[in-house]
């Protein structure tokens, strides 16, 4: 018999929200996942940049233009008909010596990339519960959630919170068919990336650490989210699958 060779598999009909949609690698998951039949939600808080992708889109991508850090949010993405497929992409840093963090800092990384992507798992596993189907829920970490760096003691502290979370959730949630993973991507070329790799000695530092010899693009995340996301990984949970050209493996 031949095997159905359609990928990603199962997708056809089912709702995703992807945070963080408007640039980079939540706006490549976005476009992505529509392309592979899902209806899509992407949540930005720039109109202009979801306009786009809708258009870019044509049409399959409906925009949220919502701040994920607010009860609203979590209000709206709760009292969602039916849930399938989250992508907690949204967050942030900023690379700084651990003496010079300074509070408004600090707060605002735990709140975006550590309370958000809590209380906006919350409210999807709500939502996809009442549904009665099951889901998958795909955190956006980093291999920082894996190692530890210089002028990155709290963008870490908040991936390796998230990788905890990822554990926690897919262990409570297994039985009540929800499965929860995360991707975990090297330093990857987006709009907020870009200046930083415009210093030739910070690119050749970043390099020398990825075996596969270069920097990452949104493309080479989307398939890992798209397999997460799908029933072809319907017996993965609780695991972290690293994009990261061999970081970690060093």
């Amino acid at each position: 018999m031949q095997q159905d060779t359609a990928w990603p598999p199962g997708l056809d009909g089912r709702v995703a929200v992807v945070t963080g949609a408007g640039r980079g690698i939540g706006r490549a998951c976005a476009l992505a996942l529509a392309r592979a039949g899902a209806r899509v939600i992407a949540v930005a808080r720039t109109r202009a940049d979801l306009d786009s992708l809708v258009a870019e889109s044509a049409g399959r991508v409906e925009a949220w233009a919502e701040d994920v850090t607010t009860e609203a949010f979590y209000a709206r993405l709760e009292a969602l008909a039916a849930l399938d497929v989250l992508v907690n992409n949204a967050g942030t840093n900023r690379p700084l010596p651990i003496e010079e963090v300074d509070a408004a800092t600090l707060d605002a990384m735990l709140a975006l990339n550590v309370r958000a992507v809590y209380r906006t798992s919350q409210s999807a596993v709500r939502a996809m519960l009442r549904a009665g189907r099951g889901g998958s829920i795909v955190h956006m970490s980093s291999q920082m959630g894996h190692v530890g760096a210089p002028r990155r003691t709290v963008y870490c502290m908040t991936k390796h919170a998230l990788e905890g979370l990822t554990k926690a959730m897919a262990v409570e949630l297994a039985p009540r068919g929800i499965r929860v993973n995360s991707v975990a991507p090297t330093f990857i070329e987006t709009d907020l990336t870009r200046p930083m790799f415009a210093d030739p000695a910070f690119l050749a530092s970043v390099v020398d650490n990825i075996p596969l010899g270069r920097v990452g693009r949104p493309e080479d995340v989307v398939g890992a989210v798209l397999f997460l996301a799908s029933p072809a990984s319907g017996m993965v949970t609780g695991d972290s699958l690293k994009v990261d050209g061999g970081w970690t493996a060093r």
